[in-house]
């Protein structure tokens, strides 16, 4: 009998759990050479999802490019989220998919019908997206790696960026949190299979439906939630927009399973680094430990996080419960203050 092929134990760390740190990232980053061109929107000074360029007045092109290890065993899924975590940093600026480009990492002793199963499983959700699969890159590594270089389109005066936060907003989260806690313990053979599926489910849904029913609403700020955590993008968030987020820790949507797993310590790596990078901006006030674990847990292929003016913070919320995204949409926290500093306070009401 052909022995099993678990893809998750070819690596470390899974999903958006292995990135590098934010506090590295952004050492390293600040060492290059500063890029100046008139038609550039967005650059990478503010962390943003995605990069703009601006082609004409009507038409600016979004470019951006993620990959990583396997965050599941099945070669179909470990492609489909992948590719959609990939998309979504289109849908993070306001834009639509248009073409994209396999980036594949993969041992040459490894059945090549996997390789061609994770291929399959990203192509099929460039294709639910609407865009166009091109061709790519692919090279020999000991580790599995997959995910796609991905180019859309955006009217340049409806991009959204991770800044522009303003006192009163109301952030909304358009996925429930956990993955990275949830991929964990699954690793561990601790999870449910309900925990297990429900984390599935999520990291395979396109925020292409979640755009699509807030662009016609006021975002003043929006970022997707992946490897830096709630609490990372959060502070990304805040430092860019010069603002105080209030996180309110017991209304934020969480998987099934995710509470009890942190307190059991399948907390992963990635979330502790997560915290130190935010420490500064940090204020957990009384707030339990494992509500601090779990906002700062890196999450794979996350949901929308969206800064909306509280007059019309209401309605979005219903235009996304008649959307049916499949996910559950939860207000998370506020701004509570802008243009003093930055900052985060978790509340636990």
């Amino acid at each position: 009998m052909e022995k099993e092929i678990h893809l998750t134990q070819f690596a470390k760390h899974g999903g958006c759990a292995a990135k590098i740190g934010p506090d590295t990232l952004s050492k390293v980053l600040g060492r290059l050479p500063k890029f100046s061109d008139p038609n550039l929107l967005v650059g990478f000074e503010t962390s943003d999802d995605a990069a703009v360029y601006k082609i004409n007045d009507d038409v600016a092109v979004i470019q951006t490019l993620d990959f990583f290890t396997p965050v599941v065993d099945d070669p179909y899924t470990f492609g489909q989220v992948a590719a959609t975590n990939a998309l979504s940093d289109v849908y993070a600026m306001g834009g639509e998919p248009k073409i994209a480009l396999n980036i594949v990492c993969f041992p040459e002793n490894l059945d090549p019908d996997i390789l061609g199963e994770i291929l399959r499983g990203g192509a099929d959700k460039v294709r639910e997206a609407g865009a166009v699969l091109v061709g790519g890159h692919s090279i020999q590594d000991d580790v599995p790696k997959y995910g796609l270089s991905v180019m859309g389109m955006v009217h340049p005066d409806k991009i959204y960026k991770n800044f522009g936060c303003r006192k009163g907003d109301v952030l909304i989260l358009t996925k429930q949190l956990g993955s990275g806690i949830i991929n964990t313990a699954v690793k561990a053979q601790m999870a449910s299979a309900e925990s297990e599926r429900e984390a599935i489910r999520v990291m395979t849904t396109l925020n292409k439906k979640a755009k699509e029913t807030v662009q016609n609403f006021t975002i003043h700020a929006c970022t997707d939630v992946t490897g830096f955590g709630l609490l990372g993008h959060c502070s990304e968030m805040a430092s860019a927009s010069d603002a105080v987020i209030e996180l309110h820790v017991k209304d934020i949507a969480w998987m099934h399973g995710a509470k009890e797993y942190a307190q059991m310590g399948l907390i992963p790596g990635g979330a502790y680094r997560n915290q130190r990078h935010a420490a500064a901006l940090l204020d957990t006030g009384d707030v339990e430990e494992v509500y601090v674990d779990l906002v700062s847990d890196p999450q794979t292929s996350g949901g929308l996080l969206l800064a909306v003016p509280e007059s019309e913070a209401g309605e979005v919320l219903r235009a996304l419960e008649r959307a049916d995204l499949g996910t559950e949409v939860s207000v998370v926290g506020r701004v509570a203050e802008s243009g003093a500093g930055a900052g985060i306070r978790l509340v636990q009401k």
